[in-house]
């Protein structure tokens, strides 16, 4: 089994870090405007999104070239 990427209102953070709010359809088109993000310590409790329907998702690590 993989390990969980999205993650519910009221589940527990796996890891440290910054999460940001997803939507359903991951296409270019239906991008979140301004999604809410949170910094989260292990084992804190997701917050409630913005709308239903949405998740939380870890953000990504920014690249350096």
């Amino acid at each position: 089994m993989g390990e969980q990427t999205e993650f519910e209102p009221g589940d527990k953070a796996p890891n440290p870090g910054i999460y940001v709010e997803v939507g359903e359809a991951r296409s270019f088109h239906t991008q979140i405007q301004d999604p809410q993000r949170v910094t989260l310590e292990r084992g804190d409790t997701f917050p409630d999104t913005s709308k239903k329907n949405r998740k939380w998702k870890k953000a990504e690590k920014a690249r350096v070239h």
